[in-house]
């Protein structure tokens, strides 16, 4: 039984370890270190299109026929009194130890000032008021940002130094929160520069990062809220989170909400924040970045179809990442920033190998190996049907990943043992241990339910699936053992849609690809298959059910040239190396009608054949194939070059019919009976040239 170090329930994800920006696998553009002098706004004013009131929200001190509206003043609507003016002139000391010299930005909750400090060696700090200081609810959250920053301490998220009071007799939550400088450009910034969006792998290679932060954060029990592209920045080549303002605790139910249209998850306003609902804003923040589209009106709470963005149709995963990341409702979201994270990273690798055609093979903490290869012999020694052999669904089913087991299963030891014991052991033992270790009856569960499947049992199994999802709704690998058993009945269609589903719901995974790929290949589906094979086997070159995938449905498709590089592209190193060459030589002469070979066709087929110094029967089976193939050429009135030889014989119908006649004798020797051996004789008879006396 193949184990693993997760469960998709109950699990401990491996940190990847990154050095980097970009996970190691991006090289993002690096951005300069911004000198905070130059940062420093020569007129700071807050525009009147951005101007809110902090207890309605709604528009204030906006201009009239009459003039330009005011920068202070009291809302109409609820009385609460606003001010955009910076409190802060440069010059100024505050808290007796930071000199300020001007604004830098103007954010959620105030103005944003550089400052010296003149106690510790003259270094640049931000300091953070508030825009109005008569909102109860702004000081409050002025107040829930410090305290959350003060017990802060991780690379991605601003670094607090001090919380000062300009004055003595200061109310609380009136004073200034002091900060690290970081010195960059928002991503808001960088996608202003990039309007049509910035490069997925970049963008995914910033929300990783971002992930980074918020399991941080949510492993500490606090929720980050409003996440947006004006709220991270990068600094050459670290980033970083801002504007903490809108922090507040898992279970809190009281505090105000802070958040931005287009950002924010639609259950906000009836259910509270969750750590659904700030994922949700990491994917909101990933589709802006990556792509134009109207994410505050329009689509505020959803994303447009595929067909209206290229990026979408181009990186199909990377579409189902966003689609679940941003689900209506949250259950249907990634349940954690682990296991988001883990997923964006094989998008990633997807993306990246989709875009350079270099393969990112790494393994996955779901899913084992495939658990082999299926198609890869020829279809039939006698040069008869297409060159590679068709899988049917059970033998595709069987040869697919299975599912990883949970290693800190009370089964996992009893489970990692039954390795070798034949299937009607296996299935004695497994309903015996499930009885004795009910804590353990999920994991032995879905180990019965494969092996009954496999043994054509499909009736019990799916009653197995069905009892385990009522058990553990949320675990998808029932689903997945479910979808195994209908391909291998047959049932395509159904099939399809379960393994379909599993791939929305990993879609960093590349096992649902590949089951996705077998389905459109039995349905017929050419150019979805073909797709679906490409895009496993370039990401993942150690699946070879993949690459013999692509071929057979580009030979159905007639595409020999495409087919036969796909062939070759199978490495030396893999232990079927031999046997895409077997197939390449194969497609290229069997089926063809003479007109489409040349004589350069003819000499390439020759010398693969030559350089897999294959033995025997399976040498003389390709070699009387390739023989035959090349007589029917020259019959067909094409002539080769002077001297050109092909398996040792010259390219001439003379030299061609003494080959097969050779071929045809050696082939005989190892006829399996009487007849076969009577009939190749009979062969050689026939081709052998013709003689004169």
């Amino acid at each position: 039984m193949t184990t693993g170090p997760t469960t998709p329930t109950t699990r401990t994800v491996q940190t990847v370890r990154r050095g980097m920006l970009g996970a190691g696998l991006v090289e993002v553009p690096s951005t300069p270190y911004r000198d905070p002098a130059a940062a420093i706004l020569r007129d700071p004013r807050v525009a009147e299109q951005d101007r809110y009131c902090s207890g309605c929200r709604r528009p204030v001190g906006r201009g009239t026929d009459l003039g330009p509206g005011s920068v202070e003043g009291t809302c109409d609507h609820c009385g609460t009194a606003y001010s955009f003016v910076p409190r802060l002139q440069p010059g100024r000391l505050v808290g007796g130890q930071y000199e300020v010299l001007g604004c830098l930005a103007y954010g959620g909750l105030g103005w944003i000032h550089l400052a010296l400090d003149r106690n510790v060696s003259d270094r640049y700090v931000v300091i953070k008021g508030l825009i109005h200081d008569g909102s109860t609810e702004a000081l409050a959250a002025a107040a829930a940002e410090t305290a959350f920053l003060a017990e802060v301490e991780h690379p991605n998220i601003v670094k607090i130094h001090n919380f000062v009071h300009d004055k003595p007799g200061a109310r609380p939550g009136s004073g200034y929160i002091v900060m690290e400088y970081v010195g960059g450009q928002t991503l808001a910034d960088l996608l202003r520069a990039h309007p049509d969006g910035l490069p997925v792998s970049q963008a995914i290679a910033y929300a990783l990062e971002v992930l980074r932060a918020f399991g941080y954060l949510h492993g500490r029990g606090l929720l980050y809220c409003d996440l947006k592209p004006e709220n991270i920045i990068q600094s050459e080549e670290q980033l970083k989170l801002i504007d903490l303002g809108g922090v507040r605790h898992i279970d809190d139910t009281s505090s105000v909400i802070y958040g931005t249209t287009g950002f924010q998850a639609p259950e906000i306003a009836s259910a509270g924040p969750s750590v659904a609902s700030d994922l949700y804003t990491i994917g909101r923040t990933l589709a802006v970045l990556s792509f134009p589209f109207d994410h505050t009106k329009k689509y505020e709470t959803s994303l447009p179809d595929r067909s209206e963005v290229p990026v979408l149709l181009k990186y199909d995963s990377y579409d189902r990442f966003l689609r679940r990341a941003t689900h209506p409702d949250p259950a249907q979201r990634f349940p954690d920033a682990d296991e988001m994270a883990e997923q964006l990273l094989g998008v990633l690798r997807e993306v990246l190998s989709v875009d350079d055609g270099r393969p990112r093979p790494a393994p996955s903490a779901w899913f084992g190996p495939e658990r082999y290869a299926a198609g890869t012999g020829l279809a039939a020694p006698d040069g008869a049907g297409p060159a590679l052999r068709a899988v049917d669904p059970s033998t595709a089913a069987a040869a697919l990943p299975v599912p990883l087991t949970d290693v800190t299963s009370p089964a996992a030891g009893f489970l990692a043992g039954l390795t070798g014991l034949d299937p009607d052991k296996m299935i004695t033992a497994l309903v015996n241990a499930r009885a004795a270790m009910p804590q353990g009856g999920t994991e032995i569960g879905l180990v019965l339910a494969r092996v009954r499947i496999e043994l054509g049992d499909q009736l019990r199994a799916s009653l197995l699936l069905d009892e385990l999802s009522t058990v553990a709704p949320s675990d998808w690998r029932a689903d997945w053992f479910r979808a195994v058993s209908l391909l291998t009945a047959g049932r395509i269609d159904e099939a399809e849609e379960l393994f379909g589903a599993i791939w929305t719901r990993l879609p960093g995974e590349v096992a649902p690809k590949l089951a996705l790929a077998f389905c459109r290949e039995y349905r017929g589906d050419l150019a979805g298959a073909a797709r679906l094979y490409e895009m496993v086997w370039k990401t993942d070159n150690t699946y070879l059910n993949a690459v013999f995938g692509l071929a057979r449905v580009l030979l159905a498709a007639g595409d020999l040239a495409v087919a036969v590089a796909a062939l070759d592209s199978v490495p030396r190193i893999s232990s079927e190396h031999v046997a895409a060459q077997v197939a390449a030589v194969a497609s290229a002469v069997r089926d063809r009608i003479p007109t489409e070979i040349t004589d350069t066709d003819l000499a390439g087929v020759g010398g693969r054949l030559a350089r897999l110094k294959l033995e025997g029967l399976r040498h003389e089976q390709l070699a009387t194939e390739v023989l035959e193939a090349a007589l029917a050429w020259v019959e067909a009135g094409n002539q080769a070059p002077r001297g050109a030889t092909l398996l040792g014989a010259p390219l001439t119908e003379k030299g061609l019919r003494r080959a097969l006649e050779r071929s045809y004798r050696e082939l005989a020797r190892h006829a399996r009976d009487d007849d076969d051996r009577h009939a190749l004789v009979l062969r050689a008879n026939h081709v052998r040239p013709r003689t004169f006396l």
